[in-house]
């Protein structure tokens, strides 16, 4: 398989910068996720790497060699669309083989490596049909044996499960990661859902305004995020500011909190990591007290909204599993508490 290095590549239209200076490199094997939100350069730079968009600064390289220029048909690339992008007069055989078909390769080395892949995506027997005849899901794994029967060096991911509903989306990730992880390809795809990222990848990129936010894995960038940005894109946040002193913050009531580290005067906690109690009391640790504005329920758990004048006008957010089936009603005074540890010092 390869290694992808994109160095310090730019995209220009007009004035306006899609991708700046941007590098990251994706190792061999990797299953790397582009996450950010709409405009933010994620696709233009899938795009560039693919061939259809090319740098107006820096490289691209596959295994050290340059491929700027070289043309998307010759990069050794396998592309899922998020539409699929299937053709609907061909048979899923004829639509699999079509990239080995335009190579003119031998007849019996194409039915040959359709029926490996119809095999691999879990439809041995479906190869007559016509993609109008498949679900949603099984013409999401049509369109993934197509990018594979060429055994491309890398494999890149366009929103590939955006059109597939919840529950089905779910199994295709399960399905997506264990074929990547047979197939042991580097893998570069594009999402804006947070969750898919978290569970797909080895590695993710957040991206915003054409930069780099932040580069890790998935519990590193969540558990440890370095920016109120990625704090908040990366699921939800509570986000406090106050005057610093050290690692202790105070926040606009008077109340103060003690951070994981010295801080410049903002720091974030994750709402699961809140204790939620009714009626006010002392806090073990760092706490805050009071009142549910809002409780959403949603079985598994509920999430509170609450008004805590240490926060001002923002609602403070806790999260509690449905252990018990009781759900604290709006009004009630309450009160939320955390570890320090969970307290993370951010950048503004």
């Amino acid at each position: 398989m390869s290694k992808v290095t994109v160095d310090s590549v730019s995209k220009f239209y007009g004035a306006v910068a899609a991708l700046d200076h941007v590098s990251l490199t994706f190792e061999d094997g990797e299953f790397f996720g582009l996450l950010g939100p709409s405009g933010s350069g994620k696709t233009t730079l899938l795009r560039m790497i693919a061939g259809f968009v090319a740098p107006d600064t820096g490289s691209v390289s596959f295994d050290g060699e340059r491929v700027d220029t070289v043309p998307v048909q010759k990069r050794g690339i396998g592309m899922v669309f998020q539409n699929y992008a299937l053709f609907p007069h061909l048979s899923v055989a004829d639509n699999i083989a079509f990239g080995l078909s335009v190579r003119s390769a031998p007849r019996a080395e194409i039915d040959r490596r359709v029926g490996e892949m119809l095999e691999l995506v879990q439809l041995p027997g479906k190869g007559g049909r016509k993609p109008r005849e498949l679900s949603g899901g099984q013409q999401q794994r049509v369109a993934l044996a197509r990018a594979l029967i060429t055994q491309p060096k890398v494999l890149l991911l366009d929103e590939p499960l955006g059109a597939l509903d919840r529950r089905l989306r779910q199994e295709m990730q399960v399905e997506l990661r264990q074929i990547q992880r047979r197939l042991a390809i580097t893998t570069i795809f594009v999402t804006h859902d947070q969750e898919e990222a978290l569970t797909l990848s080895d590695r993710i990129a957040i991206i915003n305004d054409g930069k780099i936010a932040q580069v890790g894995a998935p519990q590193e960038i969540y558990e440890a995020p370095d920016s109120v940005f990625t704090a908040q894109f990366l699921g939800d946040a509570n986000v406090l500011r106050g005057q610093p002193s050290g690692t202790r913050l105070t926040l606009a009531d008077g109340s103060r909190i003690e951070t994981n580290g010295p801080n410049a005067g903002i720091a974030i906690v994750r709402p699961e990591k809140i204790r939620i109690e009714r009626g006010h009391r002392p806090p073990t640790g760092n706490g805050l007290q009071g009142v549910v504005a809002q409780a959403v329920y949603s079985g598994a758990s509920v999430t509170y909204r609450l008004a805590v004048p240490a926060t001002g006008d923002t609602p403070f957010l806790a999260f509690a599993q449905n252990q018990s089936g009781g759900v604290i009603a709006p009004g009630e005074p309450v009160t939320v508490s955390w570890e320090t540890a969970q307290t993370i010092v951010v950048k503004p």
